[in-house]
């Protein structure tokens, strides 16, 4: 299974992005090793959305997608 998440880091801002494992993810982030530049000086972050795929093409363009929308937007995301 793949995954595109949405992260919402210390500092109140969203990063978006894919993984095939959410939890090795979410503890690379945490733990500033294999995370993402951007998060690694905003942290904790903290899981707020996630969406499953059956292929890795599938969450990339939906991260796109996500990273293409407003912060009103994904915040409506994450009330489902």
């Amino acid at each position: 299974m793949n995954y595109t998440y949405m992260v919402k880091c210390a500092d109140g801002t969203f990063y978006t992005g894919w993984t095939n494992c959410l939890q090795k993810r979410l503890k690379a982030h945490n733990e500033g090793k294999d995370g993402a530049k951007y998060t690694k000086a905003k942290r904790p972050v903290e899981l707020v959305y996630y969406e499953g795929f059956a292929t890795k093409e599938e969450a990339m363009r939906r991260e796109y997608r996500i990273k293409r929308l407003t912060r009103k937007d994904k915040e409506k995301l994450m009330e489902f």
